[in-house]
């Protein structure tokens, strides 16, 4: 199985070259149209939809009016390291999205950072492990 996961968004070749850089995936230059950017790999591609997608899909009628558009899903990418994260939110703030939550210890023994992209939509980057000598935050009541 493979996974394709799809943004709606005013500039699908900003949001290429961002999750590009971000990620270090390539194009999916088979994908690509006048209406769509992607990249891929591992069986995963995150594309990137111009309006003129919400009709196509039969969606016109629930385009947002205002963006950014309310959180309704995230993607969560796993990474390597705690430096892994702490660099992808350092590359969110650079290159035109922004940090939400700075990278931070979860109760259940990860370090995340809530970023967002140059059009708003809400990510995390995450590692299954700590930097060394950070210790787990209180589990919530």
């Amino acid at each position: 199985m493979k996974l394709w996961f799809n943004l709606f968004c005013r500039d699908p070749q900003a949001q290429l070259d961002f999750y590009t850089a971000l990620l270090g995936w390539p194009e999916a230059v088979a994908s690509r149209s006048p209406i769509y950017r992607a990249v891929e790999q591992d069986g995963v591609q995150i594309g990137f939809n111009a309006p003129a997608a919400y009709a196509l899909l039969g969606l016109a009628e629930r385009q947002p009016i205002a963006l950014p558009a309310p959180v309704t899903a995230y993607a969560t990418f796993m990474l390597d390291c705690p430096a892994d994260v702490d660099a992808a939110a350092a590359h969110a703030a650079r290159h035109g999205g922004s940090v939400l939550k700075p990278p931070y210890a979860t109760y259940y023994g990860q370090w995340q950072a809530v970023l967002a992209d140059p059009e708003g939509h809400v990510f995390r980057a995450s590692c299954a492990a700590l930097p060394e000598g950070v210790a787990p935050a209180a589990r919530p009541a």
